[in-house]
């Protein structure tokens, strides 16, 4: 991975962004695409949009997820611990023992989510799974008084694990989900930019928010951006580690490329071009079968305003929604590279239908 593209996807990996607090992340997202745009905005609740080939022709949306899971402080008590509730699939099993960060207005507040002792749960019988509502985060506080004056009802809290490269390819984080996604969007920008001269679609890069509380940012800019088609990037569950039933969930491995879904929100002939497109480029493509939905973005994009033509391209990602998901770099890098790819495939007035 080339120099500046490393060093921007450790920046945005590294900023905070929970669902419905997304700005800091987005700033940097906005401040990487602006060189290689027409123009960039924001809308109301801050999805960002950055646009190449005004007027061009069909409009082409690349969309990715700007939020990641966290946690937010939603009790104080009178010995100053702070309970919490869940911004997205935060798995309490893996929250414990964790330090993080308090996003306050006047700064971080560093903290640790409390674990009681082996030596102290001895006389019970079984171990209790925690929930989240048995989540306390200790910020050092003697007091409800002193907590109070520190951090209030309503700040994020995120947990400080950040990017390190594991080996080789491998690359380790708390939220490559889905910065990766908003982060390979930016790159098929910048190489659809130094080959502007052979674009003839618009393309709309969108860095959307709140996806992990309801795909919330994805149906507001959809409808607003009205696309012709649509390619949405996120990550998707690695199966190649110990436990994991392939027979359920699939054989999904990091190195052996991005994949593509098929079925429900995945248009037919969007997936066709996707798979000539990879075949010409010599990327190698793994699938996977959606169920009822891909829980993704791609679930509502699709059925905005008459229905928009959509195709769910995913990173294999281990461990996801964990303070140490492990993904592979190759892998990601092939996405922007398939993405552009797409978008110089697409001719003037070209449509994407079922044959009837």
């Amino acid at each position: 991975m080339r120099s500046e593209s490393l060093a921007f996807l450790t920046e945005l990996v590294n900023t905070p962004s929970p669902s419905g607090h997304e700005a800091r992340g987005q700033k940097v997202w906005l401040n990487y695409v602006a060189p290689f745009a027409d123009e960039t905005f924001s809308d109301a609740y801050g999805n960002c949009v950055a646009v190449l080939n005004k007027g061009g022709g069909p409009r082409l949306m690349l969309a990715a997820h700007a939020d990641e899971i966290s946690l937010v402080v939603n009790f104080i008590d009178d010995n100053g611990f702070i309970w919490v509730r869940k911004l997205g699939g935060v798995d309490a099993i893996v929250a414990k023992a964790q330090r993080v960060v308090v996003h306050t207005r006047n700064g971080a507040v560093k903290g640790v989510i409390g674990n009681v002792a082996p030596h102290l749960m001895k006389l019970e019988k079984e171990r209790k799974v925690p929930e989240i509502a048995d989540l306390f985060v200790d910020i050092g506080a003697k007091d409800k008084a002193e907590a109070q004056t520190l951090v209030r009802i309503g700040d994020p809290i995120t947990m400080t694990n950040e990017f390190e490269h594991l080996r080789g390819d491998l690359a380790v984080a708390r939220a490559f989900d889905n910065r990766i996604g908003t982060f390979a969007v930016a790159e098929a920008l910048r190489l659809l930019a130094a080959q502007r001269g052979q674009l003839k679609a618009e393309v709309c890069v969108v860095s959307n928010i709140m996806e992990e509380v309801g795909l919330l940012g994805a149906r507001q800019i959809a409808y607003t951006l009205k696309p012709d088609v649509a390619l949405v990037v996120d990550v998707t569950h690695a199966t190649d580690y110990p436990t994991v039933s392939k027979q359920l969930h699939g054989d999904v491995r990091l190195g052996a490329g991005p994949t593509v879904s098929h079925g429900t929100c995945n248009h037919p002939v969007v997936v066709e071009r996707i798979e000539e497109v990879a075949a010409r480029l010599e990327i190698p493509l793994q699938h996977e079968a959606n169920s009822a939905t891909s829980g993704t973005d791609t679930d509502v994009i699709f059925w905005t305003r008459g229905g928009i033509p959509c195709g769910l391209i995913s990173l294999p990602n281990r461990y996801m929604h964990s303070p140490v998901e492990v993904v592979n770099l190759r892998d990601l890098e092939q996405i922007p590279e398939l993405m552009a790819g797409f978008a110089l495939s697409l001719q003037r007035g070209e449509e994407f239908k079922v044959k009837i």
